[in-house]
Formats: C-alpha cells, sequence, structure tokens
C-alpha cells in the first residue's frame, strides 16, 4: 500500500428506502458507484466527499457519519484505491446543474435493484458499502481529524 493507492471519498446518501448513485461510463461499460472521486489538495476529506456528490449527482448532501474506509486493488490496474466513505443526508436537488464528464445519470435504487445489477457495480465497495449502511456501521465524524500547523 502507499504512493500505489489513490484516496478517494464517497457518499452514501439513503432517502425512503433508496441509496443515490450514478451510472457512469468506465472502460465503455456503464457501471454504478456511490457518488465518489479523488480527495483533492487542499480539502477535508468531508469538503471532498461533499464537493464529489455535488458533481456527480447534482445533490447538495449532509455527511452525518464515517461509514467506513475501504481498501481495494483492483487485479487489471496496478494501483488500488484507499476510499473514505461517508453517511450523508440529500438536502437539496439541482436539476439543472451538469454532471461530471463520464456520468450518465444519478439513480435511487433500492438494496434488492443494485443486489440485481451485482455485474454493473464498478467494484465491490458499491455493495459493501450498502451492507454496511444497512448494518448500521458509523463512526462519529470526529474519528477525522485534519492537523495544521
Amino acid at each position: 500500500m502507499g504512493a500505489r493507492h489513490h484516496i478517494t471519498v464517497a457518499c452514501v446518501v439513503q432517502r425512503n428506502g433508496r441509496f443515490l448513485f450514478v451510472e457512469e461510463s468506465v472502460g465503455g461499460r456503464r457501471v454504478l458507484n456511490q457518488p465518489s472521486g479523488h480527495w483533492e489538495d487542499g480539502e477535508t476529506l468531508i469538503d471532498g466527499a461533499i464537493r464529489e456528490a455535488l458533481e456527480e449527482t447534482g445533490w447538495d448532501v449532509r455527511p452525518t457519519a464515517l461509514l467506513g474506509i475501504y481498501e481495494y486493488e483492483p487485479p487489471a490496474l496496478g494501483y488500488g484505491f484507499l476510499r473514505f466513505a461517508f453517511l450523508a443526508d440529500a438536502l437539496r436537488h439541482h436539476p439543472e446543474r451538469p454532471l461530471d464528464d463520464g456520468i450518465a445519470a444519478a439513480v435511487w435504487l433500492t438494496p434488492d435493484e443494485l443486489r440485481a445489477a451485482t455485474d454493473r457495480h464498478r467494484s465491490p465497495m458499491v455493495q459493501r458499502a450498502v451492507d454496511d449502511a444497512l448494518a448500521g456501521r458509523s463512526l462519529p465524524l470526529s474519528t477525522i481529524a485534519h492537523l495544521v500547523d
């Protein structure tokens, strides 16, 4: 692990029994993923998760807890991902906002609909995060400390 891993942030947003996902094009395939992306310099992990959710779905969200930290190394890539996933509340939708390049749509799916589309999951982290959310896993946001000199 280390330099071969990309640090990413994600939001797991549940509303009325459905979870928020993005349909995105990866390698010519349309796959499902939580709103997620790379953590950028100068932002906190929480701010990065909020930014990615807005850019990819058009939703303002409010993270409420740290769901988990997930490490995944796709066999074909030669590098891995360290994902900080947050539980978040959906606050406001901006339907007029254009979505990030590569994002076809933001969709709300039930856990059963997600499970039925396993072949379209971008990675095993997609299902694991929903399973963890449904199991009630969470840590306080204060678990994460951003320190500055």
